[in-house]
């Protein structure tokens, strides 16, 4: 018996091995089906087509260069962006009475319940007025995260504009996951209506 009708007496199915390169003169593209070194692919085979990355526009160049230089500007535009919130929120005390220009929490307005973000906007009040007690009792998982944040920046700011490297610590995948566990924890039990979970209710 031959080699073939004895696999296929086993149910196996023999393999024919690569074709080389020389019984084809067909070159693969790199990185393609076959493209072994010595091998082509053999005639008839579909080949993937090949993926070419669309042309940068004219905007996203412009964007990347204001990002990239000069240094100190990506630095300062986002400081101006955490300024101009900070401005906001101490326009419209959200600690009165007073309807604020964007209006109450949907979730809130609609359900009665706190949804993850409310009392984010009370915090940050009360952080801004040191005021770090109610700025817990508002929201406590967002105000852990505020020293985290603000060394980050000051790190990336500091590489960016001076080229000095401040010690950091890469947060892993572990870590952010749980913190969003916790933070998904904390807005289902501020809900309870028991203590000590009532007390980070907002009202």
């Amino acid at each position: 018996m031959h080699q073939h009708d004895a696999e296929c007496a086993h149910g196996q199915t023999a393999h024919a091995p690569p074709i080389p390169a020389q019984a084809t003169g067909e070159q693969p593209p790199a990185g393609a089906p076959g493209s072994l070194p010595g091998y082509a692919v053999p005639p008839g085979y579909p080949l993937p087509p090949r993926y070419e990355a669309p042309p940068e526009s004219r905007a996203y160049r412009f964007l990347m260069a204001l990002w990239t230089r000069p240094a100190w500007l990506a630095p300062l535009a986002v400081l101006g962006c955490v300024a101009a919130a900070f401005g906001y929120v101490l326009a419209n005390d959200p600690t009165d009475a007073q309807r604020d220009p964007l209006g109450p929490c949907a979730f809130k307005a609609m359900t009665g319940l706190d949804c993850p973000g409310c009392g984010g906007t009370r915090m940050v009040w009360y952080v801004l007025h040191a005021d770090f007690p109610a700025a817990v009792r508002h929201h406590l998982v967002a105000f852990v995260a505020i020293p985290v944040v603000a060394y980050a920046y000051l790190a990336w700011a500091a590489k960016r504009m001076f080229k000095v490297k401040l010690p950091t610590r890469r947060i892993t995948p572990t870590v952010w996951g749980g913190y969003l566990v916790v933070w998904l924890a904390f807005s289902v039990l501020r809900n309870l209506p028991w203590e000590p979970f009532s007390y980070f209710f907002v009202i």
